[in-house]
């Protein structure tokens, strides 16, 4: 899609397992307008699958074209080529839960609930069975990834994983975006051992930052933030049975760390605004955001360990129509003001 104007910005995308692939469509809307340059993308978990992919595509088109805008042109085509693969290679995967068991059981869900509340997954899954490194491998290079041909036309990764030991958020950036990086950030500690990376152990990076913002703020030049949100922010009924009670206490957990630096960030803005805050040492961060959790909440919590293809192409369709409404509604705001209302992340 021509577009009128040029506009960088940065990208923030949240974790959610199986649901990332509704940023998968909103990702493919926004590589559809040729205006839109991607200076930084922020990701956790499945945000963090999804940040990789699509900045894979742009490393190999800066290995195939000499000229910038034409390597940038390239980039959308095989970026949105990476995601289509790495989606359409979950979606051959169906449930977790398959992973671990020859044959599905009765109430297989809710068994495996139970079972992790007793078992970990050295007992549950000893050899570290993983299918997600494999297809992560095949779809992305990661030494063309971390040297690419043209640094300009490839986004910045950011990639969030929590440190077992601290329980600080680390930031894995520049080389340091390996296959490891990218499974440390999606480690669910109930399903896969933690991930060792020099010495230190690392779990789901939704804990400490999902996704985190910071590193956009301070390591990139544009003021714009996307913020594409797949976990739910309300919850439309009081959850009164076991399940229903863990599945929103995970939601409101993976969602805190981002909406500590939400409130952080709409604090300085303000200060800004009344100039109380000098904004040569203070950037003005414009926050926009596509929120995907009220269509997802549908598909229900448990949905999130299930990957069957009809469900990855539904959530694809419904992520692609959010974020072309988006385009339509806010494109113009980019560079001049925000689009997100900070009220809305108050209780």
């Amino acid at each position: 899609m021509a577009a009128e104007t040029s506009h960088t910005l940065n990208l923030a995308l949240q974790g959610g397992g199986s649901h990332g692939a509704l940023t998968w469509g909103v990702l493919d809307a926004l590589l559809d307008d040729d205006g839109l340059i991607f200076e930084g993308i922020s990701g956790t978990s499945a945000g963090a699958m999804n940040a990789v992919a699509l900045a894979h595509g742009f490393a190999q088109a800066a290995a195939q074209e000499k000229k910038v805008d034409d390597a940038r042109y390239l980039g959308r085509q095989l970026a949105r080529q990476s995601l289509r693969e790495l989606w359409e290679g979950v979606g051959t995967m169906g449930s977790v839960g398959k992973m671990f068991w020859a044959a599905p059981l009765p109430g297989s869900k809710q068994f495996m609930g139970v079972l992790n509340q007793f078992l970990s997954p050295y007992q549950t899954n000893p050899l570290n069975i993983n299918p997600l490194r494999q297809l992560l491998t095949r779809v992305v290079d990661f030494e063309t990834l971390a040297h690419p041909e043209h640094p300009s036309v490839v986004p910045k990764l950011f990639i969030c994983a929590t440190n077992v030991r601290t329980g600080a958020g680390k930031i894995f950036k520049g080389e340091q975006v390996t296959a490891d990086a990218i499974m440390a950030s999606a480690c669910l500690p109930q399903l896969f051992k933690a991930v060792e990376i020099d010495g230190e152990c690392y779990w789901d990076g939704g804990f400490s930052g999902n996704p985190a913002l910071y590193p956009l703020i301070y390591e990139t030049r544009s003021r714009d933030i996307l913020l594409v949100q797949i976990n739910p922010k309300e919850s439309d009924v009081s959850p009164d049975t076991a399940r229903e009670i863990m599945d929103r206490m995970n939601e409101i957990t993976f969602n805190a760390s981002l909406l500590a630096e939400l409130r952080a960030i709409e604090f300085v803005v303000k200060l800004l605004e009344q100039k109380r805050l000098d904004p040569e040492r203070y950037k003005h961060v414009l926050m926009h955001r596509i929120d995907g959790g009220s269509v997802l909440k549908p598909f229900g919590a448990s949905s999130k360990v299930r990957a069957d293809m009809g469900m990855v192409r539904k959530l694809f369709e419904l992520g692609r129509e959010r974020g072309q409404q988006w385009l339509q509604l806010n494109r113009e705001h980019l560079g001049v003001k925000q689009t997100l209302r900070f009220n809305e992340n108050r209780g």
